[in-house]
């Protein structure tokens, strides 16, 4: 689905408005040369757009670091500051040396297609810091690849996961505990918040990943919780100091897929072939760190929903078919949840390294620079009039195809390839919760109707109020 939702990007490498590709410092380059960045610039970049991702979580989200965002608006601070970057140093790569690494920021949709297009060579998603954080619970994991490993992994999960089918063989199951999940969620009594929310959403997933039995199986993802948290801080905690905890957690989850529970992904897993060196176990860590996710994004389209009535009537009417309890495709309930990752990335980088000297325009950027592709950057850098309001339609009539460089699920030969499961299971669990009650935000936190939406939104502080519909 990524690769029919991928868009073209700017032809002429500059913003509206900025002729010549950013004033005199800018026009003076070919739009793709690099341009190194100066002291105090790199400093400004590492305060306001690195250190905010690193507080708010990159593996896993923290609930201070994320309070702290929000309050703060962290990602538009960044956004307007590498625009003013852009017009005083031009489109081409923003090339700045952070902690003794070579970094690399694209500032135009031509080079972060690019960079995406070209993975894994010379632009591999292995890069070093990737590999110190996953590495804690994925070790065998295929975003930590290379090489031959890399093609038999990432081929068997798009084999596993059905990557490009709207409708995966086991969408009958997994719509049927979505709609079981979420009809318990809405008969609870206490507060519909997300904590709450979060408790379905990780039983879903257990259920969808592991089989019924796996259901309160709250240790397993406990214990790859604090895992992933140790990849939060992957630079200052060695892997052996989680060796003894990444063995246990594994031992476990191998025993689960051991059971192979019908109707479940445990079970497309075990009839699926694997070549000897894929580790078919080894990739589930993975499934199950997107899927948290994927909980995220569920969570603020139902809060962009239950604030835009005119969207949400659109769900509405996608809803007024005769069974949803079979499985379908939904397309605007499913917009509505891309259009939450466009405007509230998962995953606000996309890392890569290179893996030799690479030209840009007329200059060079050196072997191991690490690459990052600042998504609410080029989701949300004001150059499309839809940047900050919430609208599903351009998924849907060929707009997102027109504009900057939009990537919620990635890009190239590198995009997730569960993206059609995760909007298969998210959308169905958003049509669930609606088809029967009307959800509203209850409190202070979330967007609000009117307003040019925020450029962080702590899911955190989300608390809803669910009524039965007459």
């Amino acid at each position: 689905m990524a690769g029919t939702h991928r868009v073209a990007g700017r032809s002429d490498g500059a913003h509206p408005g900025e002729p010549g590709a950013g004033g005199e410092e800018g026009a003076a380059r070919r739009p793709s040369t690099p341009a190194r960045a100066s002291a105090r610039d790199t400093a400004r970049v590492a305060v306001r757009v690195t250190l905010p991702a690193l507080a708010g979580g990159v593996v896993v989200r923290r609930r201070r670091g994320m309070a702290l965002a929000a309050r703060l608006d962290a990602d538009r601070h960044a956004v307007e500051l590498l625009n003013e970057l852009r017009r005083r140093y031009g489109p081409g790569p923003l090339h700045l040396r952070l902690a003794g690494r070579d970094v690399a920021l694209p500032l135009s949709a031509e080079d972060a297609r690019r960079v995406l297009d070209e993975t894994p060579e010379p632009f591999t998603p292995a890069a070093r810091e990737k590999r110190a954080a996953l590495g804690h619970f994925q070790p065998n994991g295929v975003l930590i690849s290379t090489g031959q490993d890399r093609e038999e992994r990432r081929a068997f999960n798009e084999d596993v996961l059905e990557t490009g089918r709207d409708l995966h063989h086991l969408a009958p199951r997994f719509v049927h505990t979505v709609r079981e999940e979420a009809a318990e969620l809405l008969g609870s009594t206490g507060p519909l918040d997300w904590d709450a929310f979060d408790t379905a959403w990780w039983r879903i997933v257990r259920r969808v990943v592991l089989g019924d039995a796996a259901r309160d199986d709250t240790t397993l993802t406990d214990r790859l919780a604090r895992l992933r948290s140790f990849g939060n801080w992957a630079s200052v905690v060695p892997h052996r100091v989680t060796a003894a905890s990444r063995e246990r957690f594994l031992r476990d989850l191998r025993a689960r897929l051991d059971r192979a529970e019908p109707g479940s992904l445990a079970e497309a897993l075990g009839r699926t072939p694997a070549k000897p060196g894929v580790d078919p176990a080894g990739q589930v860590p993975h499934w199950l760190f997107a899927f948290d996710a994927a909980g995220i994004a569920a969570v603020r389209t139902l809060a962009l929903l239950a604030t835009h009535p005119a969207q949400e009537q659109q769900v509405r009417n996608e809803l007024a078919i005769p069974d949803l309890a079979r499985p379908q495709v939904l397309p605007y309930t499913r917009a509505s949840v891309m259009e939450s990752v466009r405007l509230w990335p998962t995953t606000p980088f996309l890392l890569r390294e290179s893996t030799r000297e690479t030209r840009w325009g007329e200059g060079t950027l050196p072997e191991g620079t690490a690459i990052l592709l600042y998504t609410p950057y080029f989701h949300r850098d004001g150059s499309a009039p839809y940047a900050d309001r919430f609208v599903p339609e351009i998924w849907l009539d060929g707009t997102a195809h027109t504009g900057p460089e939009l990537v919620p699920f990635s890009a190239g030969p590198g995009v997730c390839p569960g993206e059609d499961l995760v909007l298969l299971v998210t959308s169905t669990l958003v049509a669930a919760l609606l088809e029967r009650h009307d959800i509203r935000l209850h409190g202070p936190g979330g967007p609000r109707s009117g307003r040019s939406l925020p450029y962080t939104l702590d899911h955190f502080a989300l608390r809803f109020w669910a009524a039965a519909r007459p």
